[in-house]
């Protein structure tokens, strides 16, 4: 599988070295593509792209700080904090830049905030189901926020697993990634662990992953996607997390955020939920157009 060749790499930030995962081209003068995953994912997220690529493009999907590879980076957490580590990551492994940048649910906050602080580092950005925000309901605590939208991935945090195949049965029953389960998802699913037999668990730092869902809800967060200035695009799943049929983002909900779809304009992909525009290989695949267009 094309998808699972990669190489691990490090590169020094703030509190350690970040994990990298990097697919390597196989045709000259190929673009690089830095690709960032959600809030309790890791870089092997971005594995069916990586095989849609098929060595069209230099892929680089870092472990976000607190996660699978770079679990052990200490903070700062937040956006902020990983818009400066994909600064970092492009000076390391990028050339410098410029560099194609592509963000899956919250990576999609990062990567407009790393786009609108360091514009000189993209040739542009693609934001997938994700990066544009909404001021949060008053009243709820930053994990009940964070349990309102991302449910069970808050609740598996804190949850031990007796085997991988325990593991992956988890997985397996969620309603939006069991139907389109493939070998690139079980190596995703299972670069999250940690620890041995009968107690497994997850990688993601709790307190990384509360700092970054209360960082969502920031200023700073909600407003980076208005202030990029380089080409932008959002390709929208047209379920929602539980493959429900409202999706996390819409036309309303653009137009609710004051998004200008002139200026960033948008396409729902058909027949995706939230986890499977990103992972499903059809989708993979128009993903992967994408950024090479």
């Amino acid at each position: 599988m094309t998808g699972t060749r990669y190489e691990e790499l490090s590169v020094p930030v703030e509190g350690g070295e970040l994990a990298v995962l990097r697919w390597g081209a196989s045709v000259p003068d190929a673009p690089v593509v830095l690709a960032l995953h959600g809030i309790t994912a890791n870089g092997l997220a971005w594995g069916a792209v990586a095989e849609a690529l098929a060595g069209r493009a230099t892929l680089l999907a870092p472990d976000l700080r607190g996660r699978a590879g770079s679990a052990s980076v200490r903070g700062p957490w937040g956006i902020a904090a990983h818009a400066e580590d994909v600064a970092a990551v492009v000076a390391a492994l990028g050339g410098g830049g410029p560099v194609v940048l592509a963000g899956h649910s919250m990576g999609a906050f990062v990567a407009a905030l790393a786009a609108a602080r360091y514009p000189r580092l993209f040739s542009s950005v693609l934001l997938l189901d994700g990066g544009v925000g909404f001021t949060p309901p008053a009243g709820l605590s930053g994990d009940e926020l964070l349990t309102a939208v991302i449910g069970p991935a808050m609740t598996r945090l804190s949850m031990t697993f007796e085997s991988r195949a325990v593991y992956r049965s988890f997985w397996q029953a969620h309603p939006a990634v069991g139907g389109a389960w493939s070998e690139l998802v079980d190596a995703y699913i299972q670069r999250d662990l940690v620890g041995v037999e009968p107690a497994l668990r997850s990688s993601c730092v709790v307190e990384a992953i509360r700092a970054d869902g209360a960082g969502l809800f920031a200023d700073e967060a909600l407003t980076a996607v208005h202030r990029v200035s380089i080409p932008t695009r959002l390709l929208l799943a047209e379920r929602g997390l539980f493959d429900e049929p409202q999706a996390l983002l819409d036309a309303p909900r653009l137009a609710a955020a004051g998004l200008d779809t002139d200026r960033v304009p948008f396409t729902v992909i058909p027949a995706t939920n939230h986890y499977t525009i990103l992972t499903a290989r059809g989708p993979a695949a128009r993903i992967a157009d994408a950024l090479l267009s």
